[in-house]
């Protein structure tokens, strides 16, 4: 029996989208290895009990978010470091992304990766923008494949999500990124335009964000933090959704949901210009109330072939 393991960003973090991406990447590992035992390992805090496991293990993956940065020694996105580095090798990236836009790549950073990144796997990366930073950094074998959570949101799934606007909406606001002005807009648009909004809190500071806007006397409903309860509301509820919150979205487009991403950072931007993700700009959110009161067609350009190929490999070599 192989043992595969993946570091997995829901270890130690309050963001509910992390559990979005790994319950796709678990999801896709699972068709890939039926028979295998996975194993948890946290990305972050990687002691001698996880080098351990790491040592025993078959395969191992990192899963989504965006773990890669130009300056590893200074923005932690994974717990790697000139302390471990030495035992955590042949990682494989699964839908992996860049944090944020930077220019140069540090010599540690460079050195990190090629210590620890799999030279024999093709590497999965979220967007053209990663494989572009991977490339310069000399790994060849990466594709890009989008996050996983987009791999089955196909031609024929988005056919099924109808093009009209629905009776209520979901928004969604970011703790770390507020811009009153911007949040404010996106409540008005819900208010006036839907019969009952709901408010999904996907991070641990979305409430404050709540308690800043002027609620009273509107229909809101807020879904707590917890996901079985926000895939329940996108299951039972005729429902839009609008928001900064990016795989809150996805989650709902993963409902056959219309969905409106208001894009604040690169993540989402880069995903629109790849894929077609219904994305707006932040710079561009007065055009919601005509794009969510217009006939509009979800229709995605997902990267099947690269997706095969990396999975693929996998199967090719017997694993």
């Amino acid at each position: 029996m192989k043992i595969v393991s993946i570091f997995d960003t829901t270890i130690s973090d309050y963001n509910l989208g992390n559990q979005i991406i790994m319950d796709s990447v678990y999801r896709h590992l699972r068709d890939i290895f039926p028979n295998a035992f996975f194993f948890k390992l946290p990305y972050m805090e990687i002691t001698r009990h996880t080098i351990r496991y790491i040592k025993q293990s078959d395969l191992i993956f990192f899963g989504g978010t965006n773990m890669l940065t130009g300056q590893m020694e200074r923005y932690k996105q994974w717990g790697v470091s000139v302390s471990n580095f030495y035992f955590i090798r042949d990682v494989i990236l699964m839908g992996v992304g860049w944090w944020q836009y930077q220019t140069k790549i540090s010599f540690y950073t460079k050195f990190i990766l090629n210590m620890c990144l799999s030279k024999k796997y093709i590497h999965s990366v979220r967007d053209s923008y990663t494989e572009k930073k991977l490339r310069e950094l000399g790994f060849k074998n990466v594709l890009n494949t989008g996050c996983p959570t987009l791999w089955n949101l196909t031609d024929e799934h988005c056919k099924k999500i109808k093009r009209s606007k629905a009776e209520h909406v979901i928004i969604t606001f970011t703790d770390y990124n507020k811009n009153p002005v911007r949040d404010k807009r996106i409540f008005d648009v819900a208010v006036n335009h839907y019969n009952k909004v709901y408010i999904f809190l996907q991070g641990v500071g979305d409430y404050n964000i709540i308690n800043e806007l002027n609620i009273k006397g509107c229909n809101v409903e807020i879904i707590p933090p917890n996901l079985d309860k926000y895939d329940e509301i996108l299951s039972t509820v005729d429902a839009d959704y609008i928001g900064t919150r990016l795989h809150a979205g996805i989650r709902a487009l993963q409902y056959k949901k219309r969905a409106f991403i208001v894009g604040i950072d690169n993540r989402a931007l880069e995903m629109k210009k790849d894929f077609n993700l219904p994305v707006i700009p932040e710079w561009e959110i007065d055009t919601l109330p005509d794009i969510i009161n217009s006939d509009y067609e979800i229709r995605l350009n997902i990267p099947t072939e690269n997706i095969i190929k990396w999975k693929q490999q996998f199967k090719d070599d017997k694993l």
